[in-house]
């Protein structure tokens, strides 16, 4: 499989998956039909290991837990053969929440996927869904470029993101790892942590932040001051970008997941969101009109 075609064909997500129409569902943990929906037993299915979201939200799961019992699992999970049971593709948090919930089988496509696809699948719904936080999307990103070979282009296409945002995430990687858990607990923003990695001290400026409570725009300030030193701070005649105007393109863009440009005189300007592709395009219509991606 070309790094091409798989752009083009994960691309799509889940949809192109699960948009066939269901089949009648045979009995639980039927084997044999490897179409449609079916019922397939909690305890023949194993989660991914190369899961991208390492943490998983406890009251988040009760909460979906509960909508579980009370309705029944109206999303089937994807999965895929392994062995005699079966490994997850996508909807772990729905596996979970089912057996919290008290089912013994839940609705699935079983369809034949490889190592690769299924890891890219996974990190596609999970960032489609907006249930990553950075550093796991990061982790997702580095694993498609180590282990199955992609540049930094393909896994924008893959995930309908920008080159810039993809780079930019995995740039966090590099950080040191109270920066990393502080980001993935939410101390901090993912502003903030682009403010620290480009100060000498990292950690000591992110504990800075989580001690004082500081901005993105003081963290921004504080970053530069350690970096030029005291008194180095004069610009001269230099264009000077608005720092709250360059956080907000910065919140956008992590935001939407592309480049953001805005501009603003007097009591009006526009905002400019820039796109290389027609996925991405659409990828920004739907999370502007709030429709299902």
């Amino acid at each position: 499989m070309t790094t091409e075609r798989t752009a083009r064909g994960l691309g799509k997500g889940l949809s192109a998956l699960l948009g066939e129409a269901p089949a009648p569902a045979p009995p639980a943990g039927d084997a044999q039909n490897r179409s449609g929906v079916r019922e397939v037993e909690i305890a023949r299915i194993r989660p991914n290991p190369n899961q991208p979201r390492a943490h998983f939200d406890e009251e988040a799961l009760d909460e979906l837990a509960d909508s579980i019992a009370e309705h029944g699992v109206l999303q089937p999970v994807l999965l895929r053969s392994d062995g005699e049971d079966f490994q997850i593709v996508a909807g772990e948090r729905r596996w979970r929440a089912a057996q919290r919930a008290g089912f013994h089988a839940i609705p699935a496509v079983v369809r034949e996927i490889d190592e690769s696809a299924t890891a890219e699948l996974a990190l596609i719904e999970n960032i489609q869904r907006e249930n990553l936080n950075a550093i796991e999307e990061a982790e997702g990103y580095r694993q498609l470029l180590n282990r199955y070979g992609h540049t930094q282009e393909a896994v924008a296409q893959i995930v309908h993101k920008s080159r810039s945002h993809v780079a930019n995430l995995l740039r966090l990687l590099d950080l040191p790892e109270f920066v990393r858990q502080s980001l993935m607990r939410g101390d901090i923003s993912m502003g903030h942590a682009r403010a620290v990695a480009a100060a000498p001290d990292p950690e000591g400026l992110t504990r800075e932040i989580v001690k004082k409570g500081l901005s993105v725009r003081q963290a921004e300030a504080r970053a530069m001051r350690a970096k030029k030193g005291p008194g180095e701070l004069v610009l001269g005649k230099s264009r000077v970008i608005d720092p709250d105007l360059a956080a907000l393109e910065r919140q956008l863009g992590d935001m939407l997941g592309v480049r953001v440009q805005v501009a603003h005189k007097g009591q009006g300007g526009t905002v400019s969101l820039h796109y290389s592709t027609l996925e991405q395009l659409d990828m920004i219509c739907q999370r502007l009109t709030g429709e299902p991606i």
